[in-house]
């Protein structure tokens, strides 16, 4: 990233607006959003209801996935593809946000959630409260009998598990938790000033190795044996949220250089794309509490309940990767996204295994859904964090090249 004394071009002061007051800006939004879902609520649910489902869960929101293609693709039109192999061989940054991801967060998690849901707000929650969720897989019991912490009932003549509540808000927190690494990090790296490249890598790793852990962790942590692991889902995910506006970067910016040269590139067509991530971002955002704005006016104490531990859990794992990348002394370009990966979580995934294995109406699936609301505005307060704080980290390193193209 340079400096530059020269005017600031017009888009480039609209994405400055924006950046400065940004927390206005997500304040404004955030109750838009709410207020859109109160006076509109049949255009929200339609809305809401445009989504690409597997196995009756829905994966991919599309109105929400049109604008995560206009958040991530300025971002993918600006990296030199041809020096992300060199950004994959910084092995500290990325073995870092591996260990933070599957050694810490998925175990830190359910501790955090277990000690507030099940101790400090359980008397709120309702000790005797309960949670009527699906039968796991396999598994047929005769009514009365009990599994774990539930025990089966017949509802509507269909076998159900009744179980405490905080468990069943409890279970949506641990699917948050390992769950790890949403493509909104992109974003997140790209307003922190980081190393997209690098930040791409770390991303493509990160959810290959969830294709192998996701199972066994959450299983374990679930105590429900082996956890399903819905790949229809993730891969879904993955292929429309990162796969989709990659290739497109990719091959838009090929052709550009070609046809117009790097000239024309930077400063015409990256000037038009600057203010392109915020605004589709602050989009997002009214769409997002628009779609749950009857589930916050509705429950807004059961809301705080899930969202306090998944606050700190967020903020704990951030400042452990944070210092940990300050102690392995990481340039902030690489510091910034490596810590905010594990601090992120991918909450389409979380979602869909939520309602595949306890339904749409479970607590668990609102813990998830929870997540998701609480995770753009605390992504953009770390966002901001990381950019006052760079001046701890070393402006650059050797083994990391920033490889993205910054007006």
């Amino acid at each position: 990233m340079t400096c530059s004394t020269a005017p600031i071009p017009e888009q480039r002061k609209m994405t400055n607006i924006f950046e400065r007051y940004l927390t206005v800006w997500v304040a404004l939004c955030i109750g838009g959003g709410i207020l859109l879902g109160k006076l509109a609520p049949n255009l929200a649910k339609t809305l809401d209801g445009l989504a690409i489902s597997v196995n009756g869960a829905p994966v991919v929101s599309i109105p929400i996935a049109i604008c995560l293609f206009f958040m991530m693709y300025p971002i993918m039109v600006k990296i030199d593809f041809a020096s992300v192999v060199k950004a994959g061989k910084s092995g500290k940054p990325l073995w870092l946000t591996l260990f933070v991801n599957w050694a810490i967060k998925p175990f830190t998690m359910f501790a955090i959630a277990y000690f507030f849901l099940g101790f400090v707000f359980k008397a709120f929650i309702g000790p005797d409260a309960m949670d009527l969720v699906k039968m796991p897989f396999g598994l047929d019991l005769p009514v009365g009998a009990k599994h774990g912490a539930g025990t089966v009932v017949l509802v509507e003549s269909v076998k159900m598990l009744q179980v405490p509540l905080w468990r069943s808000y409890l279970a949506g927190c641990i699917l948050l938790g390992i769950a790890p690494c949403t493509a909104m990090v992109l974003v997140w790296g790209y307003l922190a000033r980081g190393n997209d490249g690098l930040t791409l890598v770390m991303v493509a790793i990160n959810s290959l190795t969830m294709l192998l852990l996701y199972g066994p962790l959450g299983g374990f942590l679930l105590g429900v044996g082996r956890l399903p692991v819905p790949w229809q889902a993730l891969l879904l995910s993955i292929a429309i949220y990162v796969a989709l506006p990659l290739v497109a970067g990719y091959f838009s910016r090929k052709w550009i250089l070609a046809a117009k040269g790097e000239v024309w590139f930077k400063e015409k067509f990256l000037h038009v794309l600057t203010p392109v991530t915020i605004i589709a971002l602050l989009t997002t955002l009214v769409l997002l509490f628009s779609f749950k704005g009857e589930i916050i006016l509705a429950h807004p104490l059961t809301i705080l309940w899930i969202a306090i531990p998944l606050f700190i859990q967020t903020m704990l794992i951030f400042w452990l990767g944070y210092a940990a990348a300050r102690a392995l002394k990481l340039s902030y370009a690489d510091a910034a996204p490596a810590a905010m990966i594990g601090a992120s979580n991918h909450f389409e995934v979380a979602i869909a295994t939520a309602v595949m294995l306890f339904g749409l109406s479970s607590g668990a699936a609102l813990a998830t859904v929870v997540g998701v609301l609480i995770e753009v505005p605390v992504m953009l307060g770390l966002v901001r964090i990381c950019t006052r704080t760079a001046p701890w980290f070393p402006a650059t390193a050797e083994s990391s090249p920033v490889i993205s193209s910054r007006e």
